[in-house]
């Protein structure tokens, strides 16, 4: 079998099944061997592009993100409007022609508000430093009460120190899993959503 037969074959062999090999060697006569499949195509050659031509697409690129970017926070800034948060224009007319005239306070009226305000200031301390001893002593009271319990007898103060729930006495019934009755009237009547969509 002459080279050209064998190569002629192979070509045939390569032609029904492309991704068996990509080369074939010989280390012996008549010994032929595949490389593993080789399925990377082959590296393009770069081409070498004008300075001034990649400068100008990267200026592009940062142009158009800083439209994208003032475009968000453009859009950003308009907040939702509140129509109930909006007095109607009658009303705001209204109030602008409603503005009383205060007239100038004197100078006792200002120096007995500040007097007023210093000794209501003087009486809220006083009451809240009132509050807090009293709070010291009750608490000191039921530490010295437990302390005294304690030596008497461990099972007295253990029972001494559990939470009574029923201190407080709570009940709570959740909701029910049952199907919704059909042709209820609600004694509320009927809720339509009428909210504008954003």
């Amino acid at each position: 079998m002459t080279m050209n037969a064998i190569l002629s074959n192979f070509s045939r062999l390569s032609l029904k099944a492309p991704t068996l090999a990509r080369t074939i060697y010989t280390n012996k006569p008549l010994a032929f061997k595949f490389t593993p499949v080789l399925l990377a195509e082959p590296l393009k050659k770069k081409k070498r592009l004008d300075p001034a031509v990649v400068k100008a697409r990267e200026e592009r690129k940062k142009r158009k993100l800083e439209k994208q970017i003032r475009r968000l926070e453009k859009n950003a800034r308009k907040l939702k409007p509140i129509e109930e948060c909006e007095p109607p224009f009658e009303v705001l007319d209204t109030i602008q022609s409603r503005k009383r005239n205060l007239a100038a306070l004197s100078t006792e009226i200002l120096e007995r508000r500040a007097l007023l305000q210093k000794k209501w200031c003087h009486h809220k301390r006083e009451e809240h430093l009132r509050d807090m001893q009293m709070l010291d002593r009750m608490s000191y009271s039921q530490q010295r009460a437990l302390d005294e319990l304690r030596k008497e007898s461990e099972e007295l103060y253990q029972e001494a120190i559990q939470f009574d729930f029923h201190l407080m006495p709570f009940t709570s019934q959740g909701p029910v899993e049952t199907p919704p009755i059909e042709n209820y009237n609600s004694p509320d009547g009927d809720y339509q959503d009428v909210s504008k969509k954003w």
